[in-house]
């Protein structure tokens, strides 16, 4: 369970793209949500947006995402999905965040990127 801790401790460094706090101040991730199988390469977060209607979930989903893959060795899988019931559009987020290709061509975008470093930039 190493990597979660690890995970946990980087989580402190997203930011809300909406607020001056990060994900750990705003209880969007929690450590009993985050599940890391070593052996079968697997790395699963579950977060909870601050409000059913947060239209920033696919966002912070992204920016939760590529936290992972910067910071992970390339042979991990990652799910990133929002905590069931926690989110009006759950199912469309989840969907849109488990797309390999959605989330390539996201990333393509220079704005939508640049807005994602933003939130992963320490405000320390």
């Amino acid at each position: 369970m190493r990597w979660g801790g690890e995970f946990l401790e980087g989580e402190k460094s997203i930011n809300d793209p909406e607020h001056p706090l990060s994900l750990e101040d705003l209880n969007v991730v929690e450590q009993m949500r985050v599940n890391v199988n070593d052996k079968e390469s697997t790395v699963s977060v579950q977060f909870t947006p601050t409000i059913p209607h947060c239209s920033m979930a696919t966002l912070i989903g992204l920016s939760i995402k590529v936290k992972l893959l910067r910071s992970l060795p390339y042979r991990f899988k990652i799910d990133v999905n929002i905590t069931p019931g926690t989110h009006a559009s759950e199912d469309a987020v989840n969907k849109q965040l488990a797309d390999k290709e959605r989330v390539a061509a996201a990333l393509e975008n220079t704005q939508l990127l640049a807005v994602v470093n933003q939130c992963l930039v320490s405000k320390v």
